[in-house]
């Protein structure tokens, strides 16, 4: 009929054309392809079989950035002992990517650093130290010890550390640095045959130039030199790394140094400095001047400086022929002037008279009379001077308000004030780091392996706590204040005798510890 419209569908249109065909069924494989992959993926995790990049950092792998290395499990261990205690494992874990590691390092590790020491600490002070620097990248450690770090139960443990090189301050060794070539020259001199900081700052150096042989030997790029006392920050690197950062310096560069902070404890109870101060007062190379000048008097808190004790630093060396120490706070080089750079960010985190304890610990160490004409001749830094004379002279009671108002930091409106201008700063690392390998087990696994190689481990406790007593120690090393002692006639003729040399750069006298700049002067001087 004209007019009207047929319902019945075209035939052409009942069927698509090629083209269509494909593009629907390229959509349809588009849209399955990632829903099976996905499936897929989740059946291998599910059942082993796939290495997601999140677990690599699991408790149960033990690699992180810049290491790799395996070890045998770690046993618990539980103890009355007060060692055992600072040093064992808790129940409240932390890091616990840090279990099970011996910290022992692939031999193309690069730069292979080492730190040297002298030191008569204990375990509760070297154990935390020592791995510490490990984790942010040091392989090995050359460890010049007596006193308590002397005696079997501590030196003992130190040896089974992989890494670790322990000696002992025996005759045989003094008489070989008597021997030795800083001995015999003139910029080391003024401070021989002086007692107590004087005695031990030849005593460092001697040992540093020791410790230049056993790097070169051991294939070592950096040698350090840092008392137990004191931790490597490696602020501005990536993943915390001393090893990362000393892999950036330029090879032109011979020496590094890195400006120090001083711990400002805020308790007069601290036990382990390492695991409990955070905050620290930061360095003049770190603070504009007008910040430093603008502050110093609340900052110094009627103290002689505004550190306590030294505000030069410590270094970093890279091995070159004809390396020496300068001191224990430099190096320098015999037939060179050290092309040497200033770090803007990391420190060394100097913890000064962290514990009460610390006070009396010194004194009994010196046997200066305490006068304040007398302490100058064993003492270099004005604070030190005076902690020694009130260590000597003033009751218990005495002592600890002399070092609630001198050291412990309890004023909280001074604090927040100086940590907005930036004088004070708050550091987590070491605390977390130091924490979190004390929470693994890995002290008490290292002091338990020595258990298994030496004593029963009832007796070995017992003894280690023993050994942390005041008592003095016998042992087979000897008193170090044979050096510096005046031999007379001859041999002390020859010991002073001067080395003749092509330049003068020998004769550069050794840096002593140096105050910060005070309001009276704006460079560092040396105390007389």
């Amino acid at each position: 009929m004209a007019g009207q419209y047929s319902l019945r569908p075209n035939s052409s249109s009942q069927s698509l054309s090629p083209s269509h065909t494909l593009a629907s069924r390229l959509l349809l494989l588009l849209t399955l392809l990632p829903f099976t992959l996905a499936c897929f993926a989740f059946l291998l995790q599910w059942r082993g079989g796939l290495n997601d990049p999140v677990s690599r950092w699991s408790p149960d792998q033990h690699q992180f950035p810049g290491m790799s290395t395996t070890a045998p499990s770690l046993p618990s261990h539980s103890s009355s002992s007060d060692c055992v205690d600072l040093l064992g494992r808790t129940h409240s874990p932390a890091f616990s990517y840090y279990r099970d590691w011996k910290f022992d390092y692939a031999t193309d590790l690069k730069p292979k650093i080492c730190i040297t020491t002298s030191t008569s600490a204990g375990l509760e002070q070297t154990l935390p130290w020592i791995f510490y620097h490990k984790v942010i990248g040091v392989s090995n450690f050359f460890l010049f010890v007596e006193g308590k770090a002397a005696s079997p139960n501590v030196s003992k443990v130190l040896e089974t550390i992989p890494g670790v090189k322990v000696i002992y301050r025996t005759k045989e060794l003094e008489e070989q640095q008597a021997k030795s070539r800083i001995w015999n020259e003139t910029w080391l001199s003024s401070f021989f045959y002086k007692p107590c900081n004087y005695e031990l700052f030849v005593k460092q150096s001697l040992n540093m130039e020791m410790a230049i042989v056993m790097a070169r030997s051991a294939g070592m790029d950096w040698i350090i030199h840092l008392d137990t006392d004191e931790l490597m920050h490696p602020a501005g690197t990536r993943e915390y790394s001393l090893r990362l950062l000393l892999a950036d310096v330029p090879a032109n560069v011979d020496m590094v140094i890195f400006p120090n902070y001083e711990s400002s404890v805020e308790r007069d109870d601290v036990k382990e400095p390492f695991s409990e101060v955070s905050m620290f007062k930061k360095n003049y190379d770190h603070l504009p001047k007008d910040v430093y000048f603008g502050n110093y008097k609340d900052a110094t808190r009627g103290n002689p400086n505004y550190f306590l004790t030294y505000g030069n630093g410590k270094s970093a060396a890279r091995i070159r022929d004809h390396l020496r120490p300068n001191g224990a706070h430099r190096w320098h080089n015999y037939m060179k002037t050290p092309n040497e750079v200033k770090l803007d960010e990391a420190a060394v985190l100097h913890y000064t008279y962290p514990k009460f304890t610390d006070l009396t610990s010194r004194r009994d160490r010196c046997g200066c009379k305490p006068t304040k004409d007398d302490v100058k001749r064993c003492f270099m830094l004005e604070f030190d001077r005076a902690a020694f004379i009130i260590a000597s002279t003033a009751t218990e009671e005495e002592m600890l308000r002399w070092y609630r108002e001198r050291i412990v930091w309890t004023d909280k409106s001074l604090n927040l004030k100086l940590l907005r201008k930036g004088i004070l700063t708050r550091i987590y690392a070491p605390m977390v780091i130091i924490q979190g390998l004390r929470n693994s087990g890995i002290f008490s696994s290292v002091i338990s392996s020595a258990v298994q190689n030496t004593l029963a481990k009832d007796q070995f406790l017992s003894s280690v706590e023993s050994s942390n007593s005041s008592r003095p120690i016998k042992s087979r090393v000897i008193s170090s204040r044979k050096i510096g002692i005046n031999r007379g006639g001859d041999s002390q003729a020859a010991a002073r005798r001067v080395l003749e040399f092509l330049d003068d750069l020998s004769d550069l006298s050794a840096m002593p510890p140096l105050s910060p700049p005070s309001l009276d002067n704006d460079l560092p001087v040396p105390s007389t």
